[in-house]
């Protein structure tokens, strides 16, 4: 049966390759971006979306009657010592927490309509803390926490809310860590499976915990970080 799939944050990045691998399940697939991609697959639809506007997340969402899966996966991080700053801070829990919110919610009925599930994006920071981004490590641990409070509200309307924690994952938000060989050499370092995360490694964890075989599996964090935390 083609279940239909909404992916805020889905045209670049993890977003980006997790809305892939439900439009391959054979999913109907509809990607949400702060802009417009030109090179999106064909078949996937698209749509230009702010999750920092409350109006907008309402009006995006109000037109879907039933959704199976809405995987949350917008997200900034604020380099340079923005964070630090009361407008960087607030800007990234903002985008990062609050647009998570303000989707689960204005999904809500479309959700309880379809029995669907959430699944948003969490992070290693969920669990640790951050001496440079002190905005992104707090939205990740609110989204932790979020997580786990709308599991135990839904689970009566028959929604089930997890999330993904990636470890290091390359992707453009990355890339300055990446190119940095000290900096990257230590996360290898780190990670047990000695490489960086691909956004494709998010696909299998993604499309599990919106299968049937995650029927019991609410309120939790699945971390797909090559055993970073383990370390």
């Amino acid at each position: 049966m083609t279940r239909n799939v909404i992916v805020i944050g889905g045209t670049s990045g993890i977003g980006r390759a997790i809305a892939e691998g439900f439009l391959e399940a054979g999913d109907s697939v509809t990607v949400s971006g702060h802009e417009a991609a030109c090179d999106l697959p064909g078949g996937m639809a698209q749509a230009v979306l702010d999750v920092r506007d409350g109006a907008a997340v309402a009006d995006f969402l109000s037109g879907v009657a039933a959704l199976d899966v809405l995987v949350n996966c917008a997200g900034v991080i604020r380099r340079g010592g923005a964070e630090f700053t009361a407008e960087g801070f607030a800007d990234v829990i903002d985008i990062n927490l609050n647009g998570t919110q303000r989707c689960c919610i204005a999904a809500h009925g479309a959700l309880k309509a379809a029995g669907g599930c959430v699944i948003n994006t969490a992070s290693m920071l969920t669990y640790f803390g951050s001496a440079v981004a002190p905005g992104y490590a707090a939205s990740k641990g609110g989204i932790g926490q979020l997580t786990r409070s709308l599991a135990m509200a839904w689970a009566p309307d028959g929604i089930r809310v997890n999330a993904l924690a990636p470890g290091w994952i390359s992707t453009a938000l990355t890339q300055p860590l990446g190119d940095n060989a000290e900096r990257s050499a230590a996360i290898t370092g780190r990670t047990p499976m000695n490489r960086w995360g691909r956004p494709e490694d998010l696909v299998g964890p993604a499309l599990f915990l919106a299968s049937p075989a995650a029927g019991f599996v609410t309120g939790a964090i699945l971390p797909v970080d090559g055993g970073y935390s383990a370390a």
